[in-house]
């Protein structure tokens, strides 16, 4: 411990005399609380001198050089397995292109799907806006598309067609929508043809359009035989991301609200009861739902409505809309097993 004599020196650097401490006095004094010289640290010059010390690395160099040849390894197979899958899809797209097209003829139509053991009820089908091209030319390919769409589901005996497409851009153009697929349907059937199917289009919170030449399906039918056949009719339903999360939000604060108002009980919110009234708002659950990209994204499609719908895209497709997978995906429809968790 430092004494009383040696603490006044070291802050008045003067003996208990007065004197004045030399430079050699004072390293004196400082001397026996300095530490010992085997924990002295390096100099600026020793440490510089170490850094720079070469060392044997080989042990590193050796496990870079492993980890660079075990990436290189794989990133090599995986490259040749993604594209000989692209190329098998491409052959098979090719093939299904060629074999199974309808060219504009219900006949052929109804031929590719006579075998089904069943048809969808409900397809949905997502379509996207292209990104290339002006405003205009993208919307006229969107509704070429829906009218492809509808034209095939109409033809394949679908009575309900919901077509979902992000932006909603569709939602603003039924009546022009509408003339386009009567149109294609023209082309399909012929002017008067009495077997040509009705359309019908609406969307959600927008009433159905369906002009007087194109009348709704009554619910009851007493045809006589003499009577001419009813035409069939397809129903349009167009969607967009507005339709999905957005409904739940607002669902779950009706509820809320009239829970808080006592014009509810608790009790009675069940998954039935959210069921209706999605349904009744926006759709029912589609049973089957297609997906024309390369990768099946479904891009902001409303979640309660796809709990138990039968999936179905083409891996590493790149056509767009094709009838193809239009076919493929009834085809998968009809052989899958829906259990509904039994």
């Amino acid at each position: 411990m430092v004494g009383i004599r040696q603490s006044t020196a070291f802050h008045t650097d003067r003996d208990a005399s007065g004197r004045e401490l030399s430079a050699a006095e004072r390293e004196k004094l400082l001397k026996p609380y300095l530490p010992s010289a085997s924990n002295k640290q390096p100099t600026a010059g020793q440490d510089a001198r170490r850094r720079f010390q070469r060392r044997p690395r080989v042990r590193p160099a050796i496990r870079r050089f492993l980890h660079w040849t075990l990436f290189t390894i794989i990133h090599t197979l995986f490259s040749i397995y993604i594209r000989l899958r692209k190329v098998y899809h491409a052959i098979i797209d090719r093939i299904m292109a060629v074999l199974y097209y309808h060219h504009r003829t219900p006949e052929l139509i109804k031929r590719d799907v006579k075998s089904l053991s069943k048809v969808p009820s409900h397809l949905s089908v997502i379509l996207d806006l292209p990104p290339e091209g002006g405003k205009k030319d993208a919307l006229e390919t969107l509704v070429n598309d829906a009218c492809e769409v509808a034209a095939w589901s109409a033809c394949a005996g679908v009575p309900m067609l919901s077509i979902y497409e992000r932006t909603g851009i569709l939602k603003a153009t039924i009546p022009h929508l509408h003339r386009s697929i009567e149109r294609t349907l023209t082309a399909y059937y012929g002017v008067n043809n009495p077997t040509k199917p009705t359309v019908s289009l609406r969307a959600p919170h927008i009433p159905s359009y369906s002009p007087p030449h194109s009348p709704p399906p009554t619910t009851t039918t007493t045809n006589n035989l003499n009577d001419p056949p009813t035409r069939p009719h397809l129903t349009i339903l167009l969607i967009s991301a507005s339709d999905g999360r957005q409904t739940l939000v607002d669902l779950t604060r009706t509820l809320a609200s009239m829970a808080q108002a006592n014009k509810l009980i608790p009790a009675d919110i069940s998954a039935d009861l959210i069921d209706a009234e999605i349904t009744e708002s926006v759709m029912g659950e589609p049973d089957l739902l297609l997906v024309f990209g390369d990768r099946v994204v479904l891009n902001g499609y409303p979640p309660w409505q796809v709990r138990l719908t039968e999936i179905y895209g083409v891996q590493d497709h790149v056509g767009g809309v094709e009838y193809a997978v239009f076919l493929r995906g009834l085809y998968r429809f009809a052989r899958a097993e829906m259990r509904f968790g039994r």
